[in-house]
């Protein structure tokens, strides 16, 4: 029994080191990607000395801890977008880990939660949701479709999606909703399937309106302030790998 719980544990703590490690790739590819850089060269350095960074500087959330948020370099204040997108990324993995166990359905959705946190805080911090990002996530998301037999129901659900968020673009000439909100909405599509995706786009409006209120009564937001809605939309769709089948289990029984 012992060894049983230390293997266990050693399983989860192998998650969450993935996680931050593949969360500090995230960083580079959610600052680098909106500016146009390569995610590849230059190597990690410092932004304000410019000094490069060494292995023991580039620990997802440790170092950043150990530096007490600062460049080692220069003392320059690191920011906490760092460590927070890591130990999201590590905590994710490890709540995907608890439900679906050693398995693909895991390898998908912790590649899934990856697209979801780099398109999120990409449009959080600099309002854009890079296509080549989406491509790949769509790419993603069929391929683990046609394995788990789910193609055309993915694939509706990126269409329903798409169109929904192209409709109201139309309709309000891109006034609060954009591109990104259509492409993104596809991308999660392709993942969940139809009923998933109609769910996600549910909560993530629900969502989207009690942080809308939020903003506005509390921290005095104009409500003409833009809010980026992907975000929403992320949060969204990661909820529904946990609770979503069982949402519909529930609405089935109720009223069939």
């Amino acid at each position: 029994m012992t060894n049983l719980i230390a293997d266990k544990i050693l399983l989860y703590v192998i998650v969450f080191a993935l996680g931050i490690s593949i969360g500090s790739f995230l960083n580079v590819v959610i600052y680098r990607v909106p500016r146009k850089q390569s995610i590849i060269r230059p190597p990690s350095h410092c932004p304000i000395c410019g000094h490069r960074l060494a292995w023991y500087d580039l620990i997802p959330v440790f170092s950043y801890i150990f530096q007490k948020g600062r460049c080692r370099y220069c003392g320059a204040k690191i920011s906490y977008k760092y460590p927070l997108v890591e130990l999201i990324t590590g905590l994710s993995f490890i709540a995907i880990f608890a439900k679906f166990g050693l398995s693909v359905k895991s390898a998908e959705y912790m590649a899934f939660a990856s697209f979801l946190i780099a398109g999120g805080f990409m449009d959080l911090f600099d309002g854009v949701v890079n296509d080549w990002l989406v491509i790949l996530g769509i790419a993603t998301g069929l391929s683990f479709s046609v394995y788990f037999n789910t193609f055309f129901d993915n694939l509706l659900g990126m269409a329903v999606a798409f169109a929904f968020f192209a409709l109201i673009i139309f309709l309000t000439h891109g006034n609060g909703m954009g591109e990104g909100d259509a492409t993104f909405g596809a991308l999660i599509g392709s993942f969940l399937g139809i009923k998933l995706t109609i769910l996600t786009i549910l909560f993530a409006f629900i969502l989207g309106a009690i942080i809308g209120v939020i903003l506005i009564y509390v921290f005095h937001r104009k409500k003409e302030d833009a809010v980026p809605f992907v975000p929403f939309m992320a949060l969204s769709a990661f909820m529904m790998l946990f609770i979503g089948n069982p949402i519909i289990s529930f609405y089935m029984k109720l009223f069939h």
